[in-house]
């Protein structure tokens, strides 16, 4: 269900190799969520740092969603920084999975493809 990968990177440069690689696998990046910022904004302690991205390829995305709008719920993809130790783990939900989840077997081959490029991202951006 989950694709993990970790790296010996800092969080900021996993972070921007991250942003280049969905740039380059014409991925757009519609989002940045800092969990410490938030959690202390809204007075809660929380120390650890963890970054989720949403990501969506467009093109992929209408495939979906003119197929079974209910996916529009696990849109967009979401991949996951976070520091574990001295390394930083890039973690995503996998989207073959999640596909699962809405018996829709005609989208499996968009699901794999989504997944393959992530992965491939997530990779870039570990290395």
């Amino acid at each position: 269900m989950l694709f993990r990968i970790q790296s010996r990177k800092s969080l900021t440069e996993v972070a921007k190799a991250l942003e280049a690689a969905a740039q380059r696998h014409k991925f757009g990046v519609l989002a940045v969520h800092d969990l410490k910022q938030k959690m202390q904004e809204k007075g809660v302690e929380f120390d650890r740092d963890c970054l989720i991205y949403e990501v969506c390829n467009p093109q992929q995305a209408k495939k979906v969603l003119e197929a079974n709008a209910e996916i529009s719920t696990a849109l967009p993809c979401r991949i996951s920084l976070y520091r574990e130790g001295d390394l930083v783990t890039l973690a995503t939900l996998r989207p073959t999975a999640l596909l699962d989840l809405f018996q829709t077997p005609a989208l499996r081959s968009v699901a794999e493809e989504v997944e393959q490029t992530m992965r491939q991202m997530m990779e870039e951006a570990a290395a």
